[in-house]
């Protein structure tokens, strides 16, 4: 028995064996998963969630938003909870992610005819739920996106509808609403421009001509390009608000910087003033469809400082980093504005080139189908097929009896043409009017004259499309954001003294946070203000206003000192050696390293 046990465990240990071996053949290791699954990962919101294609320049959100609406749209408003609820059936991510995308194209005024409260992008304050707010496409979205002729479909993600790969824009739609999207070690950021102007580049660039854009706010402002860089990355837009003085003791802020909220630019007013910054006695906002920020200021308080002030220390100006990255490819690409204004202007004119084609191709069926009623009827080819018996004997005979007057046509006539033939009606036959279908004939000749010619002369074309955009939608997008150079504030000048600068003459501390008995009153300063020292034993030191600082004993002249400050000059009277003759030595101090002696 105990023979029998020892050979059951030696089996059992065996098969334990064989099976961890086999089961650890199938275990897939984390570094495997993360490389496979994450990868999957990354390249699905890059390329299907957070940038935007260079073919129509949408996100597939915005995309799906625009083609669902379309497939709606019959002139009249819909309640965008219903837009929500007919985008799911190609946007698998929620009903909140739709409407918030929706809200935002909405705002840009563009696309979109809103009705109700869609928010306000000056205060920030939110859109009404989707159940209160309406929407549709506008004429100029209905215009220049759709056209399903020159769509490619794909299946929806459940296979049960079709949506398109990118929509056919005939207009930089990506450059007109600018967009913003974070994906996985990867970011885009691609600045609004001006409506005019980007028709106003199509055209030039289509005349052969270099062009140049730089973004406009909806928010107005004044923004500083120098260091645009085209929108690729490392460039940097300066953006300011408009800060007028309307008294000494009154500024008024019109428009904000974009990126920013009246909300959000009065909290960092608010701060600043707190921090002693700056000095304010309030503020009130007034905002309602046109910005209006009222500053009070103290009595003895400059305005002109102050708006320096603004600038330095709020939100009032902002610096911003373009990224302009698009999917093309199905690859992520860094292309300048400029470089995808010429490639939205080309596709443009492919797009039109297509139009017209596919326009080409329907008028010369038209034709072609007008002249053989005008030969069936006239030539009385219908009375051959009174006496035939079977379906094939009444083809053959139309064929015979049309032969003899179709050397005209543009192409042979198929059986498919002959059986519309025989569907005309005896009514239709009876009342045949030659006159009227010459007319229509003339007409549709007219229209593939005037086709032709266009295709030859595409360029044209092309310019005249986008000079007919710009008289039709043009009215009221002039540019709101003014194109200005900024000097650069010196932060240091423009701060209000909010502290007082004590010293220990003997000990060698300074700062603003001696006590009472610890040191001397020396001036008023500001707590990002550099103080200058020098010792007895003839050093010299700069350092940072801080609350104390032990600076070295014997301290013989403490002050704020200046950068660059050449009108402050020290006078040093020292021995040359110890025996030697005494000198004097007439100096400023411009510019130095902080902290050392």
């Amino acid at each position: 028995m105990e023979e029998n046990k020892d050979e059951n465990l030696e089996h059992d240990e065996e098969f334990d064996r064989e099976e961890g071996n086999s089961s650890l053949e199938n275990v897939i290791q984390v570094s495997g998963m993360y490389n496979e699954w994450f990868l999957d990962y990354a390249s699905y919101v890059i390329l299907e969630r957070a940038v935007p294609h260079i073919n129509d320049g949408l996100k597939p959100v915005q995309r799906r938003i625009l083609h669902s609406l379309r497939e709606m749209d019959d002139g009249r408003f819909h309640k965008v909870a219903n837009v929500i609820g007919n985008t799911m059936k190609y946007h698998p991510h929620g009903d909140a992610a739709i409407g918030d995308a929706m809200v935002q194209i909405g705002q840009k005024e563009i696309m979109l005819d809103t009705q109700g409260n869609w928010g306000n992008i000056l205060t920030g304050d939110r859109a009404a739920a989707p159940r209160y707010i309406e929407v549709k496409l506008s004429k100029f979205a209905l215009e220049v996106t759709f056209n399903h002729k020159t769509t490619k479909w794909l299946a929806s993600y459940d296979g049960r509808n079709k949506e398109p790969e990118t929509l056919p824009a005939k207009f930089p739609v990506l450059l007109a609403h600018g967009v913003e999207g974070i994906a996985v070690g990867l970011a885009c950021k691609i600045l609004p421009h001006n409506f005019l102007e980007l028709i106003d580049g199509s055209i030039d660039i289509l005349k052969g001509k270099r062009v140049k854009i730089y973004p406009d706010f909806q928010t107005g402002g004044q923004a500083d390009f120098s260091n645009y860089n085209d929108g690729l990355r490392g460039g940097r837009v300066k953006v300011r608000a408009r800060i007028k003085k309307e008294n000494d003791r009154l500024l008024m802020i019109t428009e904000i910087p974009f990126g920013t909220t009246t909300t959000s630019l009065i909290e960092s007013i608010l701060k600043a003033n707190d921090r002693g910054k700056i000095k304010i006695r309030k503020v009130e906002d007034n905002t309602a469809e046109n910005v209006e920020i009222l500053i009070h200021l103290p009595k003895g308080v400059s305005p002109d400082k102050t708006i320096d002030g603004l600038f330095a220390f709020t939100d009032c100006e902002a610096s911003i980093a373009p990224n302009s990255c698009v999917i093309q490819d199905d690859t992520p690409k860094f292309l300048g504005v400029s470089e995808l204004l010429v490639y939205s202007t080309e596709q443009t004119k492919t797009f039109l080139k297509w139009e017209l084609e596919i326009r080409r191709g329907e008028l010369q069926e038209l034709w072609h189908f007008a002249s053989l009623e005008k030969i069936f009827i006239e030539k009385r080819v219908y009375r051959d097929i009174e006496e035939c018996e079977t379906w094939e004997e009444i083809i053959a005979t139309i064929h015979k009896g049309l032969k003899p007057h179709i050397k005209h046509l543009l192409r042979e006539v198929t059986d498919d043409d002959v059986a519309r033939l025989t569907e005309i009606r005896i009514k239709r036959i009876s009342k045949f009017d030659s006159f009227k279908a010459d007319e229509r004939i003339k007409s549709l000749e007219d229209e593939l004259e005037q086709i032709q010619f266009d295709l030859e002369h595409l360029t044209d074309y092309a310019i005249a499309y986008f000079k007919g955009l710009k008289e039709r939608y043009g009215a009221g997008k002039e540019r709101k954001t003014e194109i200005a150079t900024f000097d650069n504030i010196v932060a240091a000048r423009v701060a209000v003294s909010n502290e007082k600068l004590y010293c220990n003459f003997e000990e060698g501390f300074i700062g603003t946070g001696l006590k009472r008995g610890e040191g001397e009153y020396v001036m008023d300063c500001s707590d990002i203000d550099d103080v200058i020292v020098f010792r007895a034993d003839g050093k010299m030191m700069v350092t940072k206003v801080s609350q104390k600082a032990f600076v070295g004993k014997n301290i013989i002249h403490a002050r704020i000192w200046k950068k660059n400050d050449k009108r402050t000059i020290y006078n040093m009277v020292y021995r040359d050696g110890k025996n030697g003759p005494s000198r004097i030595k007439r100096f400023s101090v411009t510019s130095i390293t902080r902290d050392k002696e």
